[in-house]
């Protein structure tokens, strides 16, 4: 920003420099008045016309000494100058009167243009305003460029920035301006245009926002707290200006930091010396308007807030730059390091300065640099106070600087590569200054810094969450685990002994229907007492429960291990959670699902032979039952004697009834074994089941939700496919 200079005659004296309560600019003295309107240095005219002057305490002051008092200016409308005192002579004349008159219109007609300019200066945005400066004859004529004047940067700009501070006039000093009529074209400034991320960034910030969002029960706060911070940050940056970029100076104590500052920004702005620590708190220092939001995200108070004193041509170099001066990060102040770990986190990019005695310090390099070795592209490392070193001793402390950089895994842009700048330069000297300006405008040309700060905050925050999402296998449930959780179950409950009871059943059943009846009797007779006879059995023998809980629980244990095996460990307790939740209460819920799948339905299925067989066997029956009446007439006289045909009637039902029974049974081996079978089956089904709604279903839930979490991290790397 060009500050307004006035060239006047008065400057060419000895003690006749602009006045240091900043006056000059915006309102004219009594002295100044008086040199308008022809009258001597003295105050009188060669008339003896009376004195027009004015004490200094009744000259105003400007905004810019008003700002280094720390007094508020930003909500004034504008700083108005008080009516000049000018002196009336005593008519001697119509000429005396003309002139006398002329000079008083004239001098209220630059007053009133020298408050409307200076409300025009405060209230308009900086570059919003042409100004045209037209001075009265014997003054020099002064133009501003368009960017701003140095009468505008000595008042209050639109984003609260302090402009610079100005050194009070000495007592006994009297201000001199030169009379300035200010001609200005007003025109209202549109805020910076926010941030705007490109597509891929945007893609992996949403994706590291699903992936917290589905993280956030099954990791603990600490392991997500920087993936967290990266999305708020990201989001506050996003709505903040996208044409100013944030860089930091920050290094250890006596690096010459201060110096740095100061050097760049053309003016003491930052204070240096001997006294550690030097520099308590963050200075501001911006380029250019619309850079207050960005600041005030810093928390760096109004008073602390800068401009640079440059020519154009420099300040256009560095347009768009908002430098902040750190504290020290060695600082025996606890507050001070605290700063410098906060501000660090909200740049858009660093300077590191290291001298030639601490370039190597294990602090800078643990603590700061190894950690933040992702973000070379927004680092540069500045090698300062070379002009101590002698001869080759500067490259070759540059050399090893670059050493210590590769070893913390920085990345060197040396051969137009993405990566750190490394520079040595002399912030005293000016030696390296130029160069070091010019590799940072072309860093602000690029309006990149802060897309590129957010990516390598990305990276390093998906670096963290490595251990916790990436495997080196594939992980989940495989069917044969699957099928040996189910066999466990199955024989927790009995599955194969209650397949083999419905076997035998059918069969008793069978040979019960087609049996001979003195066969069956004699069974009822063996069963009595038996109430399940002809039903399913529906318990195992006694020395064996259906539902051992040993078992069931050893079939959980073993199956969650198999679904955790690989898994983050996180993850993989996560999985074993779910699986003992679920096998609480599986025991009873598999002894009522077994007791509800073997009880009996209604008749067991019969096949088609059943019926023939029953017939043959009722057959038989009769037969022997006629044989044996037929017999017993002719024994009690009630029939004639012949023995042959009853006796024939009775061997063939003696004989066939065993006969079909025998027959009957070997036909229902085959129909039986099916029945046991499908019995097997469906107990086999109804644990594998329950089992599935109870385990196997949340540990697949969660081998889901690991999948894609998984799919989120790739995503958030960039990678093309999941890691692990």
């Amino acid at each position: 920003m060009t500050a307004v200079t006035d060239h006047t005659d008065h400057a060419d004296h000895t003690g006749d420099d602009s006045p240091e309560d900043g006056t000059s600019d915006h309102g004219m003295s009594g002295h100044d008045a008086s040199d308008h309107g022809g009258a001597s240095d003295q105050g009188s005219s060669e008339n003896g016309r009376p004195e027009a002057s004015r004490s200094e305490a009744d000259s105003p002051k400007s905004f810019a000494t008003e700002a280094a008092d720390g007094e508020p200016a930003a909500g004034e409308a504008a700083m108005e100058a008080p009516p000049e005192s000018v002196t009336k002579a005593q008519p001697e004349g119509e000429a005396e009167a003309e002139t006398e008159t002329e000079a008083k219109a004239e001098t209220e007609t630059e007053t009133e243009d020298a408050e409307r300019a200076q409300e025009v200066a405060f209230d308009a945005p900086r570059g919003g305003a042409q100004t045209r400066v037209k001075d009265d004859p014997g003054h020099s004529r002064v133009k501003t460029d368009d960017v701003g004047t140095r009468a505008e940067s000595e008042t209050a700009w639109d984003d609260g920035l302090i402009a610079r501070r100005v050194s009070e006039t000495a007592p006994g000093q009297e201000a001199h301006a030169p009379s300035l009529v200010l001609e200005t074209k007003t025109a209202v400034q549109a805020p910076p245009p926010p941030l705007a991320y490109d597509g891929p960034l945007r893609s992996r910030l949403d994706a590291l926002r699903e992936l917290v969002g589905l993280s956030r029960t099954r990791l603990d706060s600490r392991t997500l707290a920087e993936a967290s911070r990266v999305l708020d940050e990201a989001a506050a940056r996003r709505k903040l200006s996208g044409e100013h970029t944030v860089v930091a100076i920050a290094g250890a104590t006596g690096s010459g930091k201060s110096q740095l500052f100061n050097a760049l920004a053309g003016v003491a702005i930052s204070e240096t010396g001997v006294r550690r620590p030097t520099t308590a708190a963050p200075i501001a220092c911006s380029w250019s308007d619309g850079a207050a939001t960005l600041i005030d995200r810093l928390g760096i108070p109004g008073r602390l807030r800068r401009r640079p004193l440059q020519s154009p041509e420099a300040e256009a170099q560095l347009r768009g730059l908002v430098l902040v001066d750190l504290p020290d990060h060695d600082s025996a102040a606890v507050q001070h390091r605290e700063q410098v770990d906060r501000i660090l986190a909200l740049v858009d990019a660093v300077i590191w300065v290291v001298d030639p005695e601490k370039y190597a310090d294990a602090m800078l390099h643990e603590r700061y640099l190894r950690p933040m070795a992702g973000h070379g592209e927004v680092t540069f490392v500045v090698l300062n106070q070379v002009d101590r070193l002698p001869g080759e001793a500067a490259d070759q402390v540059l050399d090893d600087l670059r050493r210590l950089l590769d070893e913390d895994g920085i990345a060197l842009g040396e051969y137009g590569e993405p990566g750190a700048t490394v520079m040595a330069l002399s912030a005293l000297t000016g030696d390296g200054i130029g160069e070091l300006r010019e590799s940072l405008g072309q860093f602000l040309a690029e309006r990149g810094a802060a897309a590129r700060r957010i990516s390598a905050d990305l990276d390093a925050a998906a670096a963290r969450l490595r251990p916790v999402y990436s495997t080196g296998r594939r992980t989940g449930l495989s069917e044969e685990a699957r099928d040996e959780f189910a066999d466990r179950l199955a024989d927790s409950v009995g599955a194969t002994a209650a397949g083999q009871a419905a076997e035998r059943a059918w069969r008793r059943n069978a040979n019960r229907a087609c049996g001979t009846p003195w066969l069956r009797l004699w069974r009822w007779v063996q069963d009595r007492g038996d109430s399940t006879t002809g039903r399913l059995s529906v318990r195992a023998p006694a020395d064996e429960e259906a539902t051992a809980r040993q078992r069931v629980e050893q079939a959980v244990r073993t199956v969650a291990d198999r679904a955790a095996r690989g898994l983050p460990a996180p993850w993989a307790q996560a999985v074993r959670e779910a699986a003992v939740r679920g096998a609480q209460g599986l025991p009873e819920a598999l002894d009522e699902m077994a007791t509800r799948a073997t009880a009996p339905v209604g008749r067991p299925p019969r096949p088609g032979w059943w019926p023939a067989a029953v017939l043959a066997q009722a057959s038989m029956t009769i037969l022997q039952i006629i044989g044996g009446l037929w017999l017993l007439g002719q024994i009690i006289g009630f029939m004639a004697p012949n023995l042959g045909v009853p006796v024939l009637l009775m061997l063939a039902g003696i004989i066939g009834g065993p006969a079909v029974e025998c027959g009957s049974r070997m036909a229902a081996r085959g129909p039986a074994k099916r029945y046991g079978l499908e019995a097997e089956r469906r107990l086999r089904e109804a644990a594998a089941g329950c089992g599935r709604a109870r385990v196997l279903d949340p540990v697949a839930a969660e081998l889901l939700r690991y999948r894609e979490v998984r799919e989120q991290y790739g995503r958030v790397t960039g990678a093309s496919a999941p890691v692990g």
